[in-house]
């Protein structure tokens, strides 16, 4: 089975983990992890640009003048694409940028990074995540402790979801609550460090799919 260092909250490491090879010993796929990304990042556009086209301009019913003898072109409409204030010709149109991803891919993505980070080192499960209080200094010196890293996933279970209100503030930390993580939020950070609870969570979450 795969394994994971288990630290305490100086840092200092008291142990192995064993962790489901299903979920963090897969192999590492970075062309399913590229697809379920540009998924979700295309996902998330709102898709409301919008102009109008020529025939959508008010205005522009009468022909701006005669269609011959002037010496100038000939023009039916004040609101051609021509004329400043006229119609936009192929502009955006509200649309849904989605992308449909196959459950199985989307699994077998979240499985990768989930490995990927387990095989650089970056992720660590801290024994006992506890604080005499829950001020923002505290959780500054336990994030110190652990890593340098400039971005880091703290994964926390339901039930600890008080201590979220100590490293809410701290700006480098990005809390999400086990197992709800996707492939974009693991790749994004360079250290992912969870509790205990967090691992199980994951474990309940996917081995039994």
């Amino acid at each position: 089975m795969a394994e994971v260092p288990v630290v305490d909250i100086k840092g200092q490491e008291v142990g192995r983990l064993s962790v489901s090879d299903l979920i963090f010993g897969a192999e590492v796929r970075p062309d399913l992890m590229h697809q379920v990304v540009v998924a979700q990042l295309a996902a998330r556009r709102a898709g409301t640009a919008s102009t109008k086209t020529r025939g959508e301009v008010r205005g522009g019913g009468a022909k701006p003048w005669r269609q011959k003898g002037t010496g100038r072109a000939r023009h039916g409409s004040r609101r051609s694409p021509l004329w400043v204030g006229g119609g936009v010709v192929f502009g955006p149109k509200p649309r849904d940028y989605s992308k449909k991803v196959p459950r199985k891919v989307r699994r077998k993505a979240l499985f990768s990074a989930f490995s990927a980070k387990v095989k650089e080192g970056a992720w660590l499960v801290v024994d006992e995540l506890t604080l005499p209080a829950l001020k923002t200094k505290y959780a500054a010196e336990v994030i110190a402790a652990l890593t340098d890293a400039r971005r880091i996933l703290l994964l926390l279970a339901t039930e600890e979801r008080e201590l979220a209100r100590a490293f809410r503030n701290l700006p480098q930390v990005n809390i999400y609550t086990a197992p709800y993580v996707s492939v974009y939020d693991l790749l994004l950070h360079e250290v992912v460090i969870a509790t205990r609870a967090a691992m199980r969570r994951i474990e309940e979450e996917w081995v039994s799919r």
